[in-house]
C-alpha cells in the first residue's frame, strides 16, 4: 500500500471516527443528494473526500450508499438525475430502488443508468471504512463481524481509535476481536509484547502475522512467534480431533438408525434380512417424493416425510414378511438368499419407476449452515439434527419396548418363543408387528440419510454390512448394545480414515469385530433367553 493511500485512508477513518455528528442523525434529502452528487461527479483522486463527507455525515443511509458504491451498484438515472441502487442487474432492464427512500422503482433500461465508477484502490479503502462504521452500530453481531473483518487490515490511526472504542465496548466477543486486531497490527510492527495476545488465536491473519514474525531479524520476536505458533498448532490439532469426533458421532448415529430396526427383527425372528438396506432406501425416496408433492416447502416436506417414510417402509416390510419370510422360518441361509433377491428386485424397481440416477433432497433453511464453536471448529447443523433425531428414535423405541404391551410381547418371544406361545401370546402377530416396526425404523434412517447424502438405488447397500456389524458387535436384539456399538464403530471408522483411507479403515474395523467376536460371541450386551441359546 502506497504512502499516499495510507494517508488518505487514515484521514478518512480519522474524520469518520472523530466526527461529532450523532450516529443516527438523518441528513435531509437535499443534503443527501448533494453528497451523492459530489461522489458521482468527482474524479478518482477527489472521490476519497466525497467518501469522507458521506461517512461522517451521520446519515443512517450512508452505510448502504457506500456499500452499494463499493459493489458497483450505485447509479444515477441520466435524464432525471435520481440516484438509485441496483437490486438486480440481469438482462437489458435492471431492477432498481431509490437511493434516498429505499423504495423499489421497478425496472429501468441499463442504457438509461449512469453507473458511479470505482477503482480497486477506493474499493480497498472502503472495506476498512465500512468495517469501522459497523463498529458503532447497536447490533453486537454486526459489530463482531466488523471487528473480525479488521484483523490484518488496520493502520496506526485506526489502531489508536479502536483502542478508544474498546473502552465503551460492552460485548466480550467484540472486545476480544478488536484486541486481536490491534495485536496483529503491533506484531506486524515488531512489538514482542503483542505476541502473547495471539498465542491462542485460531485466526488465519494472526497465524500469518506470527509466521512473518518468525523470519524477523529480531531474535526475541522470532523466538516468541515460534512459541506462539507451536501453541496454536497444538490447539488446532485438538479442534481437528473434536471435529473428527463429531463426524464420527454423526456417522455412528446413522449406523444406529440403520441397525436398530435390524436388531429388533434379528433378535425376535432370527431373520437375516438382506433387504433391510432397501427399506432404508425407500424411506429416503419417500422424503424426495414428499418434496416433489410440496415444491418450495422443503421443511414441511421433511417433517411430513418422517411418518410417511415410516409407513412406506413398514408396509413394505409387512409385504416381505407375509410373502416370503413366514415360509422360511428356521432356515436362516435360505432367508438370507431370499431377502438378497428381494433387495435386487427393489433396487431394479426403483431404477425402472423413478430413475437410476441419484436424486438430491433439498435441505431446509433451518437445517443448513453450521454452529461455529470457534474459528477452527464448526458443527454442521444437518448432522447435528441427525444425531438428535437418532437419539429421539432410540428413546421412542425404548419406551415402546419397556412401556407397551407390544414391547412386553416382543421381549417374551425374543427370550423364549415356545413359552410365550404357551402363555397365550400370538407369536405370528408379534412377528408381523415386529418386522413392521423394524422396517419402519429403517425408513426413518432413510429420511435422516437423505439430509446428508444423495438419494439413489444403491443407498441402502452402503449401510447394510455396517448395520450387521453393529448388531453383532452390540449384541443381537439389545437396543443399548446397538446404540453403543453404532456410535463406537462410527467414531472408530472416522478416526481411522485420515491415515488409513476409507477402504482400509473399514477392513480394520471388520478385523477388529471378528477378533472381538472370537472372545465375546454374544457381543457387548448379550441377550438372555432364546436369543442367547441360539
Amino acid at each position: 500500500m502506497s504512502i499516499r493511500r495510507l494517508l488518505t485512508q487514515g484521514l478518512i477513518v480519522c474524520c469518520l471516527l472523530l466526527s461529532s455528528v450523532p450516529a443516527h442523525a438523518q441528513s435531509s434529502d437535499d443534503q443527501a443528494q448533494t453528497l451523492l452528487q459530489a461522489l458521482a461527479d468527482s474524479s478518482y483522486a477527489d472521490k476519497a473526500g466525497a467518501i469522507n463527507d458521506i461517512a461522517k455525515s451521520g446519515d443512517d443511509r450512508a452505510r448502504g450508499w457506500l456499500d452499494a458504491f463499493a459493489n458497483g451498484k450505485l447509479s444515477r438515472i441520466e435524464k432525471s438525475g435520481q440516484f438509485v441502487i441496483v437490486l438486480e442487474n440481469r438482462g437489458r432492464n435492471w431492477t432498481v430502488a431509490d437511493a434516498l427512500t429505499g423504495e423499489p422503482i421497478g425496472e429501468v433500461s441499463r442504457r438509461d443508468l449512469d453507473s458511479i465508477r470505482i477503482n480497486n484502490s477506493l474499493r480497498r479503502d472502503l472495506d476498512g471504512i465500512l468495517a469501522v462504521i459497523d463498529l458503532t452500530v447497536k447490533d453486537p453481531a454486526r459489530r463482531l463481524t466488523a471487528a473480525r473483518a479488521l484483523r490484518g487490515s488496520i493502520d496506526d490511526t485506526m489502531a489508536e481509535r479502536i483502542g478508544d472504542l474498546l473502552k465503551d465496548e460492552d460485548d466480550s466477543r467484540v472486545r476480544d476481536a478488536l484486541k486481536e486486531a490491534i495485536a496483529i497490527h503491533q506484531v506486524q510492527l515488531g512489538d514482542v509484547s503483542a505476541v502473547s495476545a495471539l498465542s491462542g488465536s485460531l485466526n488465519s491473519e494472526a497465524r500469518s502475522a506470527l509466521t512473518a514474525a518468525t523470519r524477523s531479524d529480531d531474535p526475541e520476536l522470532a523466538a516468541a512467534a515460534k512459541d506462539a505458533l507451536k501453541k496454536i498448532r497444538q490447539k488446532l490439532k485438538w479442534n481437528h480431533a473434536a471435529e473428527t469426533l463429531y463426524f464420527g458421532l454423526s456417522l455412528g448415529s446413522v449406523l444406529v438408525l440403520a441397525a436398530i430396526g435390524l436388531a429388533i427383527t434379528f433378535g425376535v425372528m432370527g431373520v437375516i434380512n438382506m433387504a433391510h438396506g432397501e427399506l432404508i432406501m425407500l424411506g429416503a425416496y419417500t422424503t424426495w417424493g414428499m418434496q416433489q408433492l410440496l415444491p418450495g416447502q422443503p421443511g414441511l416436506a421433511l417433517i411430513l416425510a418422517i411418518p410417511a417414510g415410516f409407513l412406506v417402509s413398514a408396509l413394505a416390510g409387512i409385504a416381505i414378511e407375509r410373502s416370503v419370510i413366514q415360509f422360511l422360518k428356521g432356515r436362516p441361509l435360505e432367508t438370507l438368499l431370499a431377502t438378497f433377491g428381494i433387495s435386487l428386485i427393489l433396487q431394479q424397481l426403483v431404477r425402472t419407476v423413478i430413475s437410476p440416477l441419484n436424486r438430491t433432497v433439498i435441505t431446509p433453511d433451518w437445517m443448513s449452515g453450521s454452529v461455529m464453536i470457534n474459528e477452527a471448529l464448526s458443527l454442521t447443523l444437518n448432522r447435528l439434527y441427525v444425531i438428535g433425531f437418532a437419539l429421539v428414535v432410540f428413546a421412542g423405541l425404548m419406551l415402546i419396548m419397556r412401556k407397551t404391551r407390544l414391547g412386553l410381547e416382543v421381549r417374551a418371544v425374543t427370550q423364549n418363543r415356545a413359552m410365550a406361545r404357551a402363555m397365550g401370546i400370538k407369536a405370528t402377530r408379534v412377528d408381523i408387528l415386529t418386522f413392521a416396526l423394524g422396517s419402519g425404523v429403517a425408513g426413518l434412517a432413510g429420511v435422516a440419510l437423505s439430509q446428508i447424502t444423495n438419494v439413489g438405488p444403491n443407498l441402502g447397500q452402503n449401510y447394510i454390512i455396517d448395520s450387521f456389524m453393529v448388531v453383532v458387535f452390540g449384541g443381537v436384539g439389545n437396543l443399548w448394545g446397538t446404540l453403543v456399538a453404532g456410535l463406537s464403530l462410527g467414531t472408530i471408522n472416522q478416526l481411522l480414515e485420515p491415515w488409513a483411507g476409507a477402504v482400509l479403515a473399514k477392513i480394520v474395523v471388520l478385523v477388529f469385530i471378528i477378533l472381538f467376536i472370537q472372545k465375546r460371541p454374544r457381543g457387548l450386551f448379550p441377550q438372555k433367553g432364546r436369543a442367547a441359546e441360539g
